[in-house]
């Protein structure tokens, strides 16, 4: 009759013992999110950025309003406007930059003080080597492929778990506003030569009436009328993808399949560019360069130039970027006469 109640005690005792073990092991793991930026050296471990953003007493409660209200109109628009979701393939992911280090992932979009944004991640992740200051890395290194780690090269698990936990912040910009400024920087100045040559003879030959020889060879005096025709064009699409300098938003950066956690503006670019930086931890390692306003596209020089296109020619150019003005927020420009 004892042997039984032996083992009965040995069992117990055993059982015990057990469960003091996992108690030990699991009081002294540390969560995942709480390891990010730790380095061996033994710091003290700090909040993930995104941790930052959704705990909330970080950051000034105006901004943190402005910026869940951004998240909300986007999650809405995205709701009334898209049917069918996809899945993401790494295609989706190329303008995605990734920072390990910080926990961070910003989607690039070209005329949306990408330049900086990039000089500002290369200095946080140590691309830029010993530079600390962005505006010290000249603009076309910034621009140089492997520079800056894009989410695309990552494995699908990978992928999954950064998208889980990291801070995924894009910049956008008034849909036209943008769109001049990229004709004016890309076909307006000398130095583009490889613009005109790829896309400026194109434009002379498609959309030109008797363009002279010297016009076909060059491609260095395209119009904006000559451009908003190519845009429009539906056998532009059909032969190849749009340039990503005059690409729409939501076709570079997805943002109705990627939860973005901020969505930073271009007109309150110093504003939402300091609140990433804050949530990040990092406002006191790295500035984001004030920019230069003089050569800056207005939406009164955008009205300038799209005084001269026909009604018929804007409709067609609002339907094209139109997913663009309503997932941000965008209002049709009044100089539109459609």
């Amino acid at each position: 009759m004892r042997k039984p109640k032996i083992i009965r005690m040995l069992f117990a005792l055993s059982l015990g013992c057990f469960l003091m073990v996992i108690f030990y092991f699991n009081s002294n793991l540390k969560p995942a999110s709480e390891e990010l930026g730790e380095r061996s050296s033994g710091q003290k471990p700090r909040r993930s950025p995104l941790q930052a953003l959704y705990d909330g007493d970080q950051v000034e409660s105006a901004v943190q309003a402005i910026h869940q209200g951004r998240r909300e109109l986007l999650e809405e628009a995205c709701h009334s406007y898209t049917r069918k979701r996809r899945v993401l393939i790494p295609d989706d992911l190329k303008h995605v930059i990734v920072d390990d280090q910080h926990g961070l992932l910003y989607c690039y979009v070209p005329k949306v003080a990408c330049t900086n944004w990039k000089r500002v991640l290369m200095v946080l992740t140590g691309a830029a080597r010993s530079l600390r200051d962005p505006l010290e890395i000249p603009a076309n290194e910034a621009h140089v492929s492997g520079n800056l780690h894009t989410l695309s090269e990552y494995s699908t698990s990978q992928i999954n778990q950064r998208l889980r936990s990291y801070l995924k912040f894009v910049f956008v910009r008034e849909p036209f506003e943008r769109l001049v400024s990229a004709y004016r920087n890309k076909f307006t100045r000398s130095y583009n030569t490889a613009f005109h040559k790829r896309y400026g003879t194109k434009i002379v030959r498609r959309h030109r009436p008797d363009p002279q020889p010297e016009a076909l060879e060059k491609g260095d005096n395209v119009s904006f009328e000559e451009f908003v025709y190519y845009l429009v064009d539906p056998a532009t699409q059909i032969e190849e993808p749009f340039n990503e300098h005059w690409e729409r938003v939501h076709s570079l950066c997805h943002p109705c399949l990627i939860h973005y956690d901020v969505v930073g503006k271009y007109e309150t670019l110093e504003q939402d560019s300091n609140y990433v930086l804050q949530l990040a931890g990092v406002e006191d390692q790295v500035h984001f360069p004030a920019s230069s306003k003089s050569a800056r596209t207005t939406g009164d020089m955008a009205a300038q130039f799209f005084h001269n296109i026909s009604p018929f020619y804007q409709k067609k150019l609002y339907n094209l970027f139109r997913m663009d003005f309503l997932l941000f927020n965008y209002s049709v420009p009044s100089y539109l006469k459609f």
